[in-house]
């Protein structure tokens, strides 16, 4: 269920820009924890409940990835934990490495629930008129991505159904996922030129200025929703600059404290949660 499907595009698009402009910033170790707290919420609502703990699962993987590496290049920071050989280990490196992975795992969250709202229409919708060829771009890899994966399955089940010709070492296993690569590109090639053969035939880059069939009108209740939701972000940027000016990694750790910023924030991330809430009270009432 998408959250803001009854509101325009625009909404969704000036939280989903202020809330991962501020993931992107904010590496203060509160912020990203509700950055990815947040993140996975809101992917539970749009996706469900069974995609967000798939991505609970990699996004645990990144920020160990990320943490490890962290540990290994960076030996800075004054409290020692271990020694690997003549490497040290320190805790300001592993906490850094930690915060980096979450910030890096709460971005891609949020994209995977921005993709789930903002699809090619609601991006031609908003952005046709003004970047035509971006925006088409953006609509078609937005699409044939997934097409891709799902055919790669397809074509990788077809093949494994054949339990005449099954692989019998890894050397024939490694040639038949090749053969599912090749078909494809394949695949993918044909459509290309189809697709290009359809858009030259509806007059695509003719020169004339191109128009666009616009469901959605901006009313009242899109343009409150949009100013609360810039509000909140404008005020979270000044408070996650108050924030992180005042908590370093290095060369140690600074204390975190109770502070009233945290919970504006939170507030911000649950925008999508409680548009979600409302509407499901509106559909059971």
């Amino acid at each position: 269920m998408n959250p803001f499907a009854t509101y325009h595009p625009a909404v969704a698009f000036a939280f989903f820009a202020g809330v991962i402009a501020l993931s992107m910033a904010a590496l203060h170790p509160v912020y990203v924890a509700l950055s990815c707290a947040g993140a996975l919420a809101c992917l539970a609502a749009v996706r469900g409940v069974r995609v967000a703990l798939r991505s609970l699962a990699w996004a645990a993987l990144l920020v160990a990835v990320v943490a490890m590496a962290n540990c290994l290049f960076v030996a800075s920071g004054s409290t020692e934990l271990l020694r690997i050989g003549v490497r040290a280990v320190y805790a300001e490196a592993l906490a850094y490495g930690l915060v980096a992975g979450g910030m890096l795992a709460g971005v891609l969250l949020w994209f995977s629930s921005y993709a789930a709202c903002m699809g090619g229409e609601n991006s031609l919708a908003l952005f046709g008129r003004a970047l035509p060829v971006t925006t088409l771009m953006v609509s078609q890899v937005m699409r044939l991505v997934p097409q891709f994966v799902r055919r790669g399955r397809t074509v990788a089940a077809v093949q494994d159904a054949a339990s005449a010709a099954a692989p019998a070492t890894a050397c024939e296993r490694a040639r038949g996922r090749l053969r599912v690569t090749s078909v494809l590109m394949g695949w993918g090639m044909e459509d290309g030129l189809i697709r290009s053969d359809a858009m030259r035939a509806r007059g695509y880059d003719c020169g004339a200025r191109r128009t666009t069939y616009r469901r959605y009108r901006f009313g009242a209740a899109d343009a409150a929703l949009t100013a609360a939701v810039v509000a909140l972000a404008l005020a979270n940027a000044a408070l996650a600059f108050v924030a992180c000016g005042q908590f370093r990694f290095y060369p140690a750790l600074s204390a975190l404290v109770p502070w009233w910023g945290y919970g504006v924030y939170a507030l911000l991330l649950a925008v999508p949660i409680i548009l979600w809430a409302r509407e499901r009270w509106l559909w059971q009432k």
